[in-house]
């Protein structure tokens, strides 16, 4: 009866980071496998309840993340350290458990956000790739570093970024704040591109990366991005780019 006392509703909050290679995406699918599924899983066989596990965001098939923030809401008696160590036993390889917090019970890991960071990798050299193709966006060809960072500042700041919406994404407003768009290379010359935002549409940060890399190719002018904002159409945008060089590197609240 002791024991019994120590049960009580609580929010759990988790940090997550996963491959998202074999996965349909965040979101719960019927019949292919997905992130949320294959935790609300293992959270059920702790528990023995079926819970609902909220994402700060839906990350499509393929992409990958560091830092996935979600909560879920059950009667437990089990403490944080319990759900971290017991989680991480229960899932596969590759998808883990950074931490594991109780959560005051009006946290909501998607409408508390303030921002979400996302990184997309673009291996640029003229011979095969060996290591981490299965993690960018391998292109065999020189891009012009200059221009792509000249375009990507067009991106900050309060738009409508209808041009950069994918179909079927679920929103009330294509208007998005951006608070930092940038283009670097690292020391094994792979591009990386960052960009920190209010909120995306679907495929916004593939599509943009798209157009960035037709700006690198000089098919599109940097000066041509406030053009294609304005159109507010999405043939006037670049291709989508490739689900396995992007990653969700934090989420702030």
């Amino acid at each position: 009866m002791k024991q019994n006392l120590d049960i009580r509703y609580k929010n759990i909050k988790i940090v997550i980071e996963y491959d998202g290679s074999q996965y349909s995406g965040w979101q719960r699918q019927k019949d292919c496998p997905s992130i949320q599924g294959i935790i609300e899983s293992a959270i059920c066989k702790m528990t023995g309840e079926q819970v609902t596990l909220i994402g700060s965001g839906r990350t499509d098939a393929g992409v990958h993340a560091w830092q996935q923030v979600a909560n879920f809401k059950c009667n437990t008696r089990l403490t944080p350290t319990i759900f971290l160590n017991g989680l991480n036993s229960l899932l596969p390889r590759d998808i883990a458990i950074h931490s594991c917090f109780e959560v005051p019970g009006n946290f909501h890991a998607r409408y508390d956000v303030k921002s979400k960071t996302y990184r997309y990798y673009i291996g640029q050299r003229l011979h095969k790739m060996a290591l981490f193709h299965q993690y960018c966006w391998f292109l065999p060809y020189k891009l012009s570093l200059s221009d792509m960072q000249a375009a990507s500042a067009f991106f900050e700041g309060t738009q409508d970024f209808k041009s950069f919406e994918g179909s079927g994404s679920p929103r009330s407003t294509t208007v998005r704040t951006i608070l930092r768009s940038e283009l670097t290379v690292n020391e094994n010359q792979y591009m990386i591109y960052e960009i920190e935002a209010d909120g995306f549409l679907r495929f916004m940060v593939r599509n943009i990366v798209g157009t960035l890399v037709e700006i690198g190719k000089k098919r599109l002018k940097p000066d041509d991005i406030p053009t294609i904002i304005q159109a507010k159409n999405r043939d006037q945008a670049g291709p989508t780019a490739p689900s396995q060089g992007l990653f969700l590197i934090e989420v702030k609240y």
